[in-house]
């Protein structure tokens, strides 16, 4: 199984996030690691930004990352405006 990295910017981000919004988080980690096509997840490539991918947590907020072959690098994560700057 991978594991997970956070970028400064991430645990920043994170930090920030209401307790419901981490707990839905981590939820969607969950499925991820098991299912990373569950419908849910809206995983999909960032344009503009070849090695950067999306995921939602919820309706209104999202996370970005990077696929390593050893980890996930957690980049981003907070309101849909993030995706401006992943």
């Amino acid at each position: 199984m991978k594991g997970f990295k956070r970028t400064a910017v991430f645990q920043k981000d994170y930090a920030r996030l209401p307790q419901k919004i981490k707990d839905a988080f981590w939820k969607q980690i969950e499925r991820m690691l098991t299912d990373p096509h569950h419908p849910s997840l809206d995983l999909k490539k960032m344009q503009g930004y070849p090695h950067i991918w999306r995921a939602k947590v919820t309706g209104g907020y999202r996370f970005t990352f990077q696929i390593d072959d050893e980890y996930y690098l957690l980049r981003r994560i907070g309101a849909h405006d993030i995706l401006k700057t992943p």
